[in-house]
């Protein structure tokens, strides 16, 4: 089953960085997310890669062009390549780039990789975010539910304490507990083709009209995952990323 990488982001918030390189290759411990993203991905077997970039495509192009053992084709906007992200081991990764234009949404994204989808089902993420997600549990969920579609609900990390009162009284404290109680779109998708018909044009947002339209179509199912995850949106986020790597106990990797 491939992989689709949505990289293609202005990034805005996190323009300490993005001003100079497309927010997928802002690093954690030296290495750009998405290749931990794709890391992640490769320990559960699977190691064909779409990536959709945009905004400063250049910049992933010569990062995996360079870094490649081999490059099977290359034109101006598509190219398919091997690559290795751990030169001592096996985990060969087969990549095809695929520009899909500066401006173009989500939902486009999505659209441009449909020529290049050849199963029924494919996986989708966005290229900032990481997690120690069990990729196989997500797949199975997908396929037992079978629904066009499948999203990991996630719980959100907050950003402050939180207290409980009654009245006046404070009953509860926690300094910075680690998740909210609602649940989010987590960013890691198990899809069937027939999605695609839900994307008309390059404006579409993935997030709006075609999983509203899922929702409607009762065609959307959620795998809960309660462990970690975290997306890289601010300068805060990706500090803390870093904390995670250089403490050693990086639950990605486990």
């Amino acid at each position: 089953m491939k992989v689709l990488i949505l990289a293609g982001g202005f990034g805005t918030r996190l323009s300490e960085y993005t001003n100079e390189i497309p927010k997928p290759m802002v690093t954690i411990g030296n290495i750009p997310i998405i290749v931990h993203i794709m890391n992640l991905y490769a320990m559960y077997g699977f190691k064909e890669f779409l990536i959709a970039t945009g905004y400063k495509s250049e910049v992933i192009n010569n990062y995996f062009t360079e870094n490649a053992e081999s490059i099977i084709s290359k034109n101006e906007d598509v190219i398919k390549l091997k690559y290795n992200s751990n030169k001592n081991s096996q985990n060969q990764l087969t990549i095809t780039i695929l520009y899909t234009g500066e401006k173009t949404m989500t939902g486009g994204r999505v659209k441009h990789a449909e020529q290049y989808i050849d199963e029924n089902e494919f996986m989708m993420t966005y290229g900032d975010g990481i997690s120690d997600i069990n990729i196989n549990l997500l797949v199975e969920h997908h396929k037992k539910n079978k629904k066009l579609a499948t999203l990991s609900a996630v719980r959100p990390p907050v950003r402050f304490g939180e207290l409980e009162l009654q009245g006046d009284l404070v009953t509860s404290f926690a300094e910075k507990p680690r998740l909210q109680k609602g649940w989010i779109n987590g960013g890691f998708f198990v899809l069937n083709k027939e999605i695609f018909k839900f994307i008309k044009s390059d404006d579409i947002m993935f997030e709006r009209e075609p999983l509203e339209k899922l929702v409607e179509l009762n065609q959307l199912s959620a795998f809960r995952h309660e462990n970690f995850w975290q997306c890289m949106d601010t300068k805060r986020d990706k500090d803390m990323l870093e904390e995670i790597w250089i403490s050693k106990n990086i639950p990605w990797l486990k």
